[in-house]
């Protein structure tokens, strides 16, 4: 068991959140949600002792063990890929190394003996016999390659070391285990697997992650962070949404009959209890649900953008045609045409391969062999990854969206806009270049909304957003009548988005199906 008692944290004057009191429960797990900033992160390093608190304090089990993702990927440079996640258990270790010193000890006494004894029943307790044979297991269940378990750390590539510190966190069984991000640059194979670890994890599990169907996933309770409070809500991220925006929207209207109120939460509850899921979780959190109070429901107090993509005109019947497009050593002969209605998911564990592809449909590469060629109806839409081009400017952000608003210059008309992507009042006189990442793709997005093109070409468009807009984002995406071409690393936005995918092969080849992004999955496996 882990639990806070009145546990505050303060910077100088900037409280973060105080009288934090939640009893996090074995068998269940804790998604941590809220805003860029609102203190996530550092939630978990207080529960991890990394920081200390300002008031209150953390209680936990002496018993028990808690395990942490670490952030640091050179901290085990100079040690291998299975030692290092065998340090995921400090007291395995320790104990493995004070067995070796006894047995190396010249004059081996009985006290030895007994102590060597002990540390024998208590490094059997431990799984330490299976321990080399668990870390590998885990490794290949990351996608870690067989021939790197014996590499030193500082060897590997980024993404190699991400999946290894993973696997250190998951080594041995831990009490509570707090992961950070942990889907962050996982390919899907591997966010898969580590969904079905999760999902058969006996202990406790506390998360923060910008990945809702992972969250959707994996969660018995949402704790969301937001105005110096945590509050615990039962259900995943799905069933907190929803249930915050019905709550919102009965808040606003004063004119409906309680007993009509109640009705509605009543009928909410039953429908997302009653929700069948192949997951396991989704039998705790119907438990859950079915005890859940109408009290428990809350308004949420956090700020949406508004993102919504409507085309000027509509699309004709001829959209792209793509004939033996090669991009030298990247990808080679690419052969594929959009049909209306597509919203085609573009995948590829080489992420410079969409890159590459999307730069040279947008007109901005001309490194390539083979043809394409855009419909006559179509205007395109481009977000692009790296978007500095965009904002090397001395702009305001009135100023820098009017560059894009033909039809009318007005403040007033350009406030309006910047509104709808949360840049009100003072915020709209920001200059252009001292953004922040999130901040320039919801300006991108004023800007496509601006332009109305039928096209939409979006390369991972999820990157730097927080949760809120992500959610908007998806909503936006999900409701264009136009095209849709776009990656992600977000399996809730290929899922609820895509009818198509293309997916790039190792020899620079693609696979082309009509399909959901989870079906596509099913196909693979």
């Amino acid at each position: 068991m882990l639990k806070t008692v009145n546990l505050g944290l303060q910077y100088g004057t900037r409280k973060l959140f105080d009288h934090v009191d939640i009893t996090f429960n074995k068998g269940n797990c804790y998604g941590i949600i809220g805003a860029n900033g609102a203190g996530k992160s550092t939630f978990l390093k207080l529960l991890s002792g990394e920081i200390e608190s300002t008031t209150g304090e953390v209680i936990m089990d002496k018993k028990e063990r808690m395990s942490v993702l670490k952030q640091d990927q050179n901290a085990y440079n100079d040690e291998t890929v299975l030692n290092t996640v065998l340090l995921g258990h400090k007291r395995l270790m320790e104990i493995t190394k004070q067995k070796d010193a006894l047995y190396e000890k010249p004059d081996f006494t009985d006290a030895d003996g007994l102590l060597a004894a002990e540390l024998e029943g208590e490094f059997a307790e431990l799984g330490g016999w299976e321990a080399e044979s668990d870390a590998q297991t885990l490794l290949a269940g990351l996608g870690v390659p067989e021939e790197c378990y014996y590499s030193l750390m500082g060897d590997l590539d980024a993404k190699i070391k991400i999946k290894v510190l993973l696997a250190q966190a998951l080594f041995g069984n831990p009490d509570i285990l707090l992961l950070d991000e942990p889907t962050n640059n996982l390919d899907y194979k591997s966010t898969r697997w580590l969904e079905n670890f999760l999902l058969d994890f006996p202990n406790t599990v506390l998360i923060v992650s910008h990945d809702r169907h992972f969250l959707n996933n994996v969660c018995t309770h949402i704790c969301d962070v937001d105005f110096g409070k945590i509050k615990l809500y039962v259900g995943n991220y799905e069933f907190w949404y929803e249930s915050s925006q019905l709550a919102l929207q009965q808040q606003k209207d004063q004119n409906k009959k309680s007993e009509q109120k109640i009705k509605e939460l009543q009928e909410f509850i039953a429908r997302f209890s009653a929700n069948k899921s192949k997951s396991r979780q989704a039998t705790s959190r119907k438990k859950l649900l079915d005890k859940i109070v109408l009290e428990d429901i809350e308004p949420s107090s956090r700020r949406y953008p508004f993102i919504g993509f409507k085309p000027q005109r509509e699309v004709g019947n001829d959209i792209l045609f793509v004939e033996n497009l090669t991009k030298p050593g990247v990808f080679k002969n690419l052969t594929f045409t959009v049909n209306k209605n597509d919203k085609i998911a573009f995948l590829s564990e080489n992420t410079h391969q969409i890159q590459a592809l999307f730069n040279i449909l947008a007109g901005k590469d001309e490194d390539y062999t083979g043809k394409f060629k855009w419909g006559i109806t179509t205007s395109l839409g481009y977000l692009p990854q790296d978007n500095k081009e965009y904002f090397d400017k001395d702009l305001t952000l009135i100023d820098w969206l009017r560059q894009y608003s033909v039809e009318d210059q007005h403040e007033s008309f350009i406030r309006g806009w910047l509104g709808r992507m949360l840049f009100s009042g003072d915020e709209a006189m920001k200059k252009c270049n001292v953004l922040s990442g999130g901040e320039k793709v919801r300006c991108l997005f004023a800007k496509i909304m601006l332009e109305a093109p039928n096209i939409l070409m979006f390369e991972d468009p999820t990157n730097h957003l927080d949760l809120e807009s992500i959610t908007a984002l998806n909503e936006g995406m999900s409701n264009f009548k136009g095209n849709i071409l776009f990656s992600s690393h977000d399996a809730e936005l290929l899922q609820t988005v895509a009818n198509r995918i293309i997916s790039f092969n190792a020899d620079g080849t693609i696979t082309d199906r009509l399909t959901t992004y989870e079906e596509f999955l099913g196909l693979e496996e």
